[in-house]
């Protein structure tokens, strides 16, 4: 491609795009773009080809107005990721965008996607608009404040970060850069849960006294006597670890399970646990701040030498300013979130909603009560808002707020005792033991701010 020609093309998109949010606040309509215009289409890349690659990467793909140009990872391809017939990794990320390109146009073959094993060199291109940072947590903050200094839009999974400091980090970096950016809780695109969240602010179970947040417990993993493992060839271990502490090697500590470990991240507390607290803060209307104290209620922890760090049952007890009492605690079979008041119950889990009568369950909102942001899909929000600059669904302030829930709870349960949380300072009350836990050192020679 002639250079000029490509420069005055990405000019004249970027111009249109300027051009469109300020002349209109809601998304401009496909008409209007000629979405299948390449010159038109908002350029994606993928960092990160794990796990939830496989939800991610088809869901913005399928898109006419999105085209995926790169996938980055420093595993080139191998097994071992959630289930074992799982083949991820750089390589099979970027086939496979090729291959669904080739097949979307008829044509024999496609190479327009590009793999990358360092995430520098995707955020160094010109021509690529947005990222989708789909790594384990500890990589969530530095990506995204990198890609918002290099004018990058972003998607970051969740949880939205490794500690409280990160996410203030996020944070600054979004809103210095003017960047959009939607944290990956997606049960804020539920048509559900808004229905829950909107039964509760219009009182239908009267004052809310409790919610309760239902998470999953972990994976057994390798117990006592565990020992270390090979690099597998292809996969840049130490890049993998990055800003986090070295370990030695093993596959129960990377890919899937990475989870598992407090270095990387913070059990099911942040992981089902970010869904979960995610829909309570929505529910109770506390996007911008959270609870004041903090509580352990026995959460049970791996023995001594365990590869696995992280809470095996978590259990954790947080009061709002308000008087509201929130509970998080491991349940099984899954995942949910419920809400008890003076005039009864109602619950978001399996998927479905319940109620502790009809009434409550199937009451109508009318016009003139609080209705609350539609979103017609996650990702689709996202793109969404690239396009308009108005705020996504769940934009960075959400999350981290959602985020420092989990941290809070696991630093609450660490140290197995009440910590007193102020939610405007974003530090914990004369508490300079808890207060240490905030924030993470990064190994050199990884920084953030």
């Amino acid at each position: 491609m002639n250079p000029c020609l490509h420069a005055a093309t990405w000019l004249s998109r970027r111009s249109f795009l300027k051009a469109a949010a300020a002349a209109a606040p809601l998304a401009v309509p496909k008409s209007v773009f000629g979405a299948a215009a390449p010159s038109n289409r908002i350029q994606v890349a993928l960092i990160g080809c794990g796990n939830q690659s496989r939800v991610d990467l088809p869901s913005v793909m399928r898109f006419d107005d999105v085209q995926v140009v790169a996938v980055c990872d420093v595993n080139r391809a191998s097994h071992g990721y959630a289930r074992p017939e799982h083949f991820l990794g750089r390589e099979p990320a970027r086939d496979k965008v090729n291959e669904y390109y080739a097949r979307k146009t008829g044509a024999g073959s496609y190479r327009g996607c590009d793999c990358y094993a360092d995430f520098r060199e995707v955020l160094a291109r010109d021509d690529v608009d947005a990222v989708m940072v789909v790594l384990p947590d500890h990589w969530h903050a530095l990506v995204s404040v990198l890609a918002c200094r290099a004018g990058k839009d972003v998607y970051c999974q969740k949880p939205l970060s490794l500690t409280v400091h990160d996410g203030q980090q996020m944070v600054q970096a979004v809103r210095k850069h003017g960047r959009i950016l939607q944290t990956g809780s997606q049960y804020r695109s539920s048509g559900s849960v808004r229905r829950v969240a909107e039964l509760v602010r219009n009182g239908r179970i009267g004052k809310v006294q409790r919610a309760i947040a239902i998470i999953n417990s972990s994976g057994a993993g390798p117990g006592p006597g565990w020992q270390p493992m090979p690099v597998p060839e292809g996969f840049d271990y130490d890049f993998w670890l990055g800003p986090a502490p070295a370990a030695p090697y093993h596959i129960d500590r990377c890919l899937y399970r990475f989870r598992f470990h407090l270095d990387y991240s913070g059990g099911q507390v942040t992981n089902t646990g970010a869904h979960a607290l995610d829909i309570v803060q929505w529910v109770l209307g506390k996007n911008g701040t959270g609870p004041v104290e903090f509580e352990d209620l026995g959460a049970v922890w791996p023995p001594p030498g365990h590869l696995y760090t992280t809470a095996m049952k978590s259990a954790f007890r947080a009061r709002y300013a308000d008087g509201i009492e929130l509970i998080c605690q491991t349940q099984e079979p899954g995942f949910g979130a419920r809400f008890e008041g003076t005039e009864g119950w109602i619950q978001y889990t399996a998927g479905k909603v319940e109620a502790s009568s009809d009434a409550i369950k199937d009451a109508v909102i009318g016009p003139d009560e609080i209705h609350l942001p539609v979103s017609s899909g996650h990702y689709r929000n996202w793109l969404d808002c690239i396009r308009s600059r108005a705020e996504p669904i769940e934009p960075v302030e959400a999350g981290h707020r959602t985020a420092s829930i989990c941290h809070c709870g696991n630093i609450a349960m660490r140290l197995q005792r009440r910590v007193q949380w102020n939610p405007e300072t974003e530090s914990f009350i004369q508490d300079d033991e808890a207060n240490r836990m905030l924030r993470r050192p990064y190994r050199d020679p990884w920084k953030i701010g």
